[in-house]
């Protein structure tokens, strides 16, 4: 199996092309989009001292044409992923696009709005590792994300080219959620990382939508 950090194999590359042509994917070479998803497992690794792999579950908030869910299930292929989309248009190509991979026993789709996967039992509380990119502004990715978590996982979260991350992520915000920040010690990598410190409290996530009209920070 492809071990953390390779390259992912030629049929994602093939699949991120069409996901780009049906506007699934935004603009720019796939070549830079594969390098920003698979950079998410080097702040992965840099947050915990380990790589993804056996053992973890890892799902992608809003994974919409495939990133970076798709690329990193198939460079991490012993960590079962979850791909959640509250599209349907987006879910049925990423059901496609996971059959075109071989990976149906690796990899779901939840169809809906993560406010409502992160209170199923069978996703809350249960992921050591969640990646998001370009999901919502920081306190709605984190109280969608942070249910997900199992307490000491990941939340990993792709950040602007500018912006202070202090004041994006402010810690009186994060400890509502349980959550803390993780210092990756690389400026390079412009990723915001998480860790589950407690388990989320249960009002969280808050009844879809009002995450985002009423933020927490």
């Amino acid at each position: 199996m492809p071990a953390t950090g390779s390259a992912p194999p030629e049929v994602v590359v093939e699949i991120l092309v069409r996901a780009q042509q049906e506007g699934l994917v935004g603009t720019g070479a796939i070549a830079d989009h594969v390098r920003h998803s698979m950079a998410f497992a080097r702040a992965v690794e840099l947050g915990r001292g380990r790589p993804i792999g056996a053992g973890d579950r890892v799902a992608d908030l809003g994974s919409g044409g495939g990133l970076p869910g798709l690329v990193l299930a198939a460079t991490c292929r012993d960590a079962p992923f979850t791909l959640i989309e509250s599209s349907t248009r987006r879910a049925a190509f990423l059901r496609w696009a996971v059959g075109f991979m071989g990976a149906d026993a690796q990899v779901e789709i939840a169809v809906g709005r993560a406010e409502g996967v992160g209170r199923e039992p069978r996703w809350r509380g249960t992921q050591t590792v969640v990646v998001a990119r370009s999901f919502g502004p920081p306190a709605v990715t984190a109280e969608c994300g942070g249910p997900l978590l199992a307490i000491g996982g990941l939340l990993v979260v792709s950040e602007p080219p500018r912006g202070e991350v202090e004041i994006r992520w402010p810690g009186d915000g994060l400890t509502l959620l349980g959550l803390d920040r993780v210092m990756l010690g690389d400026r390079d990598l412009r990723f915001t990382v998480l860790r589950s410190m407690v388990a989320c409290p249960e009002r969280y996530p808050r009844r879809v939508g009002v995450p985002a009209k009423r933020p927490l920070f």
